[in-house]
C-alpha cells in the first residue's frame, strides 16, 4: 500500500489547536482513587487506607500520580486521534509525562486542556502508520497544573491490522499451582517493599547510579482484570462526565470498531450501546474475535493503564518525600490475558536540576513471562536530600 493511499493530511488542520474537553460532574471522591489503585495492581495504603494516609506528610488520603488519565474522557488519546485517516484503526504506542507537585485529592475537579501536536508516516508490520502525537494538559480547579501528558497513537489500514496475527498466540498460557504460588510470592515482594518503606524518606544519599529498583510482578492478567481496569476510568461510568459530541467513524475508524462509545445523545436512549467495551473502539480488549481483527491475538490491555504502571512502579520507590517528576513509556508489545507483567529498573545518572531539586535517573522495562518487551523508557525522579 502507499503512502498515496493511507491520506493523513487531514490532520494538519486541528494541529495546535485546543480541542473541547469532556468535564466531570461531580469532584472526585475516595472511593474515585481507591477504585483506581485497586484496578491498577498499586497496593499503596497510602492511597486507599484511612489511618495510613493520615499519619502520612499529606494528613489524608491522595491521588497517586498516575491517576490524572483516569478523569480525562478517552485515556488521553483524544489529541493523539484527531483527523480522519479513512478504514483504520488505533492503538497506544507511548506517553510522556511531566509531572507538578499539584497532587489530587476528595473535593478536587480536574480539567484538561488538549492540543495536537504533531504526526509523522512510517512503514511498519502494519504497513504505513501514522505516528500521531497530543498533548493533554491536567490542572484542578483553582488552575494549578497537575501533569502533562504527550500520548503518542498508532493509526494503520485496518485491513494491514488483521493481517499481522500470530494464531500461534490465540491460546493463553497454562500456569501450574506451583508457578502460581512463585508469581504470588514475587507479587508481594514489592508490596513488602512498599510496607518496609512506609512514611520513611528514601534519601538521594543512599542512591547509585548501578542500582536495581525492586522488581515488582503482577497478573496473571486476564479479562476480569482488563474489564475491572475499565471500570476504574471515571469516563466509564453512564453519567459520571458530561460528553462532547464524538463522530467516530469519521476519524475513519471502521464501523464494527467505531459505535457509539460515549455518545452523548445516545446515552439517554440506549446507555448500553455507548460502553466502548463492549461495542465500539475498545471492544477488542475485551473479546479475542475484535482483538484478532486489529492486529491482537487475543484480549489484551490498555495502554493508559500500561503508563499508569509505570508512574505506580517508580513513584512507590521513591516513597512519599519523592516524586516522579518526568518520564517516557514507549509501548512495544502489549499486555495479553494470561500473562503476567514484570517491571524492573536500573539507576543510570544523579543530578541536580536547575530547581535544585536532587533527582535520580532511571531505565525502566516492561516484560512478560517470556522476555518480551512491552514498554521501556527513562525517567527522572525527585527524591530528598539528607541535612548538611
Amino acid at each position: 500500500m502507499s503512502d498515496a493511499v493511507f491520506d493523513c493530511s487531514d490532520i494538519d488542520q486541528y494541529l495546535g489547536k485546543v480541542m473541547d474537553f469532556s468535564p466531570l460532574r461531580e469532584p472526585i471522591a475516595n472511593n474515585d482513587i481507591r477504585r483506581w489503585v485497586h484496578a491498577m495492581h498499586y497496593a499503596n495504603l497510602l492511597h486507599f487506607d484511612p489511618d495510613y494516609a493520615a499519619a502520612s506528610r499529606w494528613g489524608g488520603l491522595v491521588a497517586p500520580q498516575s491517576f490524572s488519565i483516569a478523569t480525562d474522557d478517552g485515556h488521553g488519546a483524544a489529541p493523539a486521534c484527531v483527523g480522519c485517516i479513512p478504514n483504520s484503526h488505533l492503538l497506544f504506542a507511548g506517553d510522556e509525562w511531566w509531572f507538578h507537585d499539584t497532587r489530587i485529592k476528595a473535593g478536587d475537579v480536574v480539567r484538561n486542556e488538549r492540543i495536537p501536536f504533531d504526526y509523522t508516516v512510517k512503514e511498519t508490520g502494519f504497513g504505513p502508520t501514522c505516528f500521531q502525537r497530543g498533548d493533554n494538559n491536567y490542572y484542578n480547579q483553582d488552575g494549578d497544573p497537575i501533569a502533562k501528558q504527550r500520548s503518542t497513537a498508532l493509526r494503520y489500514n485496518a485491513h494491514a491490522g488483521g493481517a499481522s496475527v500470530n494464531e500461534a498466540d490465540f491460546n493463553d498460557p497454562e500456569w501450574t499451582d506451583e508457578e502460581l504460588h512463585d508469581v504470588e510470592q514475587r507479587v508481594f515482594a514489592w508490596v513488602q517493599m512498599l510496607h518496609d518503606l512506609g512514611h520513611k524518606e528514601r534519601w538521594w544519599d543512599d542512591v547509585n547510579v548501578g542500582d536495581q529498583l525492586p522488581e515488582r510482578v503482577f497478573g496473571p492478567h486476564s479479562l476480569a482484570s482488563f474489564a475491572t481496569e475499565w471500570r476504574a476510568y471515571i469516563m466509564n461510568t453512564w453519567g459520571a462526565i458530561a460528553f462532547r459530541k464524538n463522530d467516530l467513524e469519521a476519524l475513519g475508524f471502521t464501523r464494527e470498531m467505531a459505535g457509539y462509545e460515549n455518545d452523548p445523545d445516545m446515552m439517554k436512549v440506549n446507555p448500553f450501546l455507548t460502553d466502548g467495551a463492549y461495542y465500539g473502539p475498545s471492544r477488542g480488549h475485551l473479546f479475542p474475535k475484535y482483538a484478532r481483527r486489529i492486529g491482537m491475538p487475543r484480549g489484551y490491555g490498555y495502554g493508559a493503564s500500561m503508563g499508569s504502571w509505570v508512574t505506580d512502579f517508580l513513584s512507590g520507590w521513591a516513597g512519599e518525600h519523592g516524586m516522579v517528576v518526568h518520564s517516557t513509556a514507549n509501548y512495544r508489545g502489549p499486555a495479553l490475558t494470561g500473562d503476567i507483567t514484570i517491571q524492573t529498573a536500573e539507576v543510570v545518572d544523579k543530578m541536580v536540576d536547575d530547581e535544585g531539586r536532587h533527582l535520580v535517573q532511571v531505565k525502566h522495562l516492561m516484560q512478560n513471562q517470556k522476555g518480551v518487551k512491552m514498554c521501556l523508557g527513562v525517567a527522572e525522579i525527585a527524591l530528598p536530600k539528607k541535612a548538611g
